[in-house]
């Protein structure tokens, strides 16, 4: 049960992220690097998910839902 609380946690992580990359895209109006910045969180936050999803698979630790 602690690993569907951390991927709980990882997905409203990204939530944020996307959130924040659109509220500086919307307030920097395309001119800074915050939304560049956000939106790069929100791809390695995503990669890291993957990874722990696989791994976990793969060791025995996660079980995929039937």
């Amino acid at each position: 049960m602690p690993y569907r609380a951390i991927v709980i946690a990882v997905l409203l992580t990204i939530i944020f992220s996307l959130g924040s990359a659109l509220y500086y895209l919307v307030v920097d109006k395309g001119q800074g690097t915050r939304t560049v910045r956000a939106l790069t969180v929100r791809v390695g936050v995503s990669l890291a998910l993957i990874l722990f999803l696989l791994i976990g698979m793969a060791t025995g630790l996660l079980q995929p839902p039937l």
